[in-house]
């Protein structure tokens, strides 16, 4: 019985191995022609466009102060930011103001450190953010700051990015981050120590709308400033074993996650950069970020669809395997310099164009039938070369798009550079909790779908039940 058995198994290695057709029907000649599990693979084309990028949902974690220019445009950044009201807080009833400062803090930047930045600050006067409402990049400072409303700083402050007069030391990060400290008018101080009423954020957002923060001096440098805060400094006193004893106090007001800010992104001729990257288009394609140039694959889905039903002989398709890799052309350093933010970004984002605004609005995560992540990959060529990649598995994808009655022609997907938060359980596993638009600074030259050294495409193995 044994040697049976396994005569049998040698017949049927025998049969598939003989297939010269690049596809298989596993078991034709033991199990009926209707129960026929079919195997085929095919290779489709891809086209990839450039797509200019207007804006993105402003949620960031850290904020870009200042200007930069390199052969992708020159952006400008500035920031609005709310304050959180400090629920619940009284100042002492004898309290003396000694100064009101506007703190920042930054880890990175991107441009000249050595060149000046003059850092400025106006009260938001005319408006201010609704905690709900969700806000893009390209937002009109206009609406919330008017013409009238001056610098609430003493001066200008004037800093050089690369020259750390003063830090903070984050022990979570094991890091020290370069510490700024401006100075108010005594005009503003007075006013922002005369505010009482901390009973709610909304009853305090009714006295202090916020500030616009914004940069001087050329397009030189951006900084990455992860801090924002508003430091009240005081003193009062009390009676301590029959003695009066003055104390020196700091009550700090942070622009932080309880309450909104919006990083305003601005390119300087955005179309002119991207007519002039898009001439391009015959061999290569861009990726730039924050809100300029994102990199669109369009895929035949009628035509695959189509060719996959008349192939599987009407069977219920399944796709095993449909890799898509993007190759990165540009320069990748190991350890990034400040110097230059011509660097690809470490995760990019594969994105069903037509779910982009609900899937970053509602603060969506990846999921394999809508959005999915890739990450920088270094690996070598034929030759040995050292290659950089983002690399996509589309099998359930596509598993979901093939069974649709209604698929369109072409299936449009973006090529997006996003910020992902993730966290470790106790188990060790990895799980992302936050994936945003990417609003620190980042640009990826890839590989065009029309370059003769290597077309994109997507090979396609499915199955038909």
């Amino acid at each position: 019985m044994r040697n049976k058995f396994f005569f049998i198994i040698l017949a049927l290695a025998a049969c598939l191995y003989g297939c010269k057709d690049d596809s298989i029907s596993a078991g034709g000649s033991i199990i009926e022609q209707e129960d026929s599990i079919y195997v085929r693979v095919d290779t489709f084309g891809i086209n990839s466009a450039l797509v200019m990028c207007e804006s993105v949902t402003s949620m960031p974690d850290s904020f870009l102060l200042g200007e930069m220019e390199n052969k992708y445009g020159t952006l400008h950044a500035d920031v609005l930011a709310q304050f959180a009201c400090p629920e619940g807080f009284r100042y002492p009833d004898n309290a003396q103001l000694t100064g009101v400062y506007l703190r920042l803090c930054y880890g990175t930047w991107f441009g000249d450190g050595n060149a000046p930045i003059g850092i400025n600050a106006r009260e938001m006067d005319k408006g201010t953010f609704t905690y709900s409402k969700t806000y893009l990049t390209n937002i009109d400072p206009e609406e919330y700051v008017s013409e009238s409303s001056v610098n609430i700083l003493d001066n200008t402050k004037l800093i050089l990015a690369s020259q750390r007069l003063d830090s903070v030391y984050e022990s979570s990060k094991e890091k020290y981050y370069t510490l700024v400290r401006a100075k108010t008018s005594d005009a503003f101080a007075n006013r922002f120590f005369n505010l009482r009423d901390f009973q709610s954020q909304e009853a305090f957002a009714k006295q202090f709308n916020g500030l616009y923060l914004t940069c001087e001096y050329g397009s030189t440098t951006l900084l990455n400033i992860i801090d924002i805060a508003i430091d009240v400094e005081y003193t009062f006193t009390y009676n301590k074993a029959g003695k009066d004893t003055t104390v020196k106090d700091i009550k700090s007001f942070y622009a932080n996650s309880e309450v909104r800010q919006v990083n305003h992104i601005l390119y300087a001729d955005q179309q002119g950069t991207f007519n002039k990257l898009a001439a391009d288009d015959a061999l290569y394609n861009y990726i730039v970020a924050p809100a300029n140039i994102y990199t669109r694959l369009s895929f035949p889905m009628k035509h695959m669809q189509n060719r996959i039903n008349a192939r599987l002989d009407g069977k219920r398709p399944y796709v095993n395997m449909a890799k898509v890799r993007v190759n990165v052309c540009n320069r990748v350093d190991e350890v990034r310099d400040c110097d230059d933010w011509s660097q690809p970004a470490p995760k990019m984002l594969l994105i069903k164009e037509s779910a982009m605004e609900r899937f970053f609005g509602h603060r969506e995560l990846p999921e394999d039938t809508c959005a999915l992540l890739g990450e920088l990959t270094k690996g070598s060529n034929k030759a040995g070369d050292t290659e950089y990649y983002y690399s996509y598995d589309m099998s359930a994808l596509l598993t979901q798009q093939l069974r649709y009655t209604n698929n369109p022609d072409t299936m449009h997907m973006l090529l997006v550079p996003v910020d992902v938060i993730s966290t470790t359980n106790a188990n060790g596993n990895t799980y992302i909790i936050s994936i945003k638009q990417q609003q620190t600074v980042s640009a990826a030259q890839v590989m065009s779908s029309h370059n003769p050294e290597d077309a994109m495409d997507v090979e396609v193995v499915y199955s038909g039940f």
